[in-house]
């Protein structure tokens, strides 16, 4: 099974700037979930692992009826437009031969054109996700992910919420979607995925066979 890890959204209207300043532990936060995820994507280079960039771009032509309300009534101006400094990427950069797939105004990565058929195409079946936000984004890719029958694992210390807890939103995706957990320090631990499941899913239907033997 082959694994990559997902970059998502390290973007500067996402990590600097009036976004940074709101939430909880301020720019000091978002710096070092940037430059943890950039030692991640170079861990990840090093091991052949294959890097895939995520970036947001929220442009008014690329926003639906419900997105342009939600953001009417709460007040939030655009972000990551097409073309200006605040779309750039923070931190961390693709490399030449490197994928980069933009999500127009919507949350999930696999809402971006060929996401999920490249991933399959290149037969990875584990994704490891860095990058912001891990309560909006990240969740809402890794929970399409799950559903899709790919694993997860979360690099914690290269991701943060935004509107939860860290620990409170890891903690979700532990329980729902079965995540693994690890630090960017600790690529064997994630830049490979053991089988286990294989020997897990196999457990029923072999006590269904010494059942019938029993009989």
């Amino acid at each position: 099974m082959r694994t990559a890890l997902v970059a998502v959204d390290l973007q500067n209207d996402f990590c600097t700037g009036p976004v940074a300043a709101a939430r909880p532990g301020g720019p000091a936060a978002l710096a070092r979930v940037v430059a943890n995820t950039a030692r991640a994507v170079g861990l990840a280079r090093e091991a052949g692992v294959e890097v895939v960039f995520v970036r947001f771009a929220g442009d008014l032509a690329f926003q639906r009826p419900s997105w342009r309300r939600r953001d009417r009534l709460l007040g939030k101006r655009p972000k990551c437009l097409s073309g200006t400094w605040g779309a750039e990427f923070r931190g961390v950069a693709p490399a030449d031969g490197e994928r980069v797939f933009t999500k127009r105004a919507c949350f999930d990565a696999f809402l971006a054109h060929g996401f999920g058929g490249y991933l399959r195409r290149r037969r990875i079946g584990h994704l490891v996700f860095a990058g912001v936000y891990a309560d909006v984004c990240v969740d809402s890719t890794a929970r399409t992910a799950f559903q899709k029958g790919f694993h997860v694992t979360v690099l914690t210390d290269c991701t943060t919420a935004l509107h939860r807890s860290d620990d409170e939103t890891v903690r979700f995706m532990k329980v729902v979607y079965g995540a693994r957990t690890a630090t960017h320090d600790q690529p064997a631990s994630w830049a490979h995925f053991a089988g286990e499941e294989d020997e897990w899913t196999s457990r029923p239907e072999a006590s269904k066979a010494e059942s019938a033997g029993r009989r």
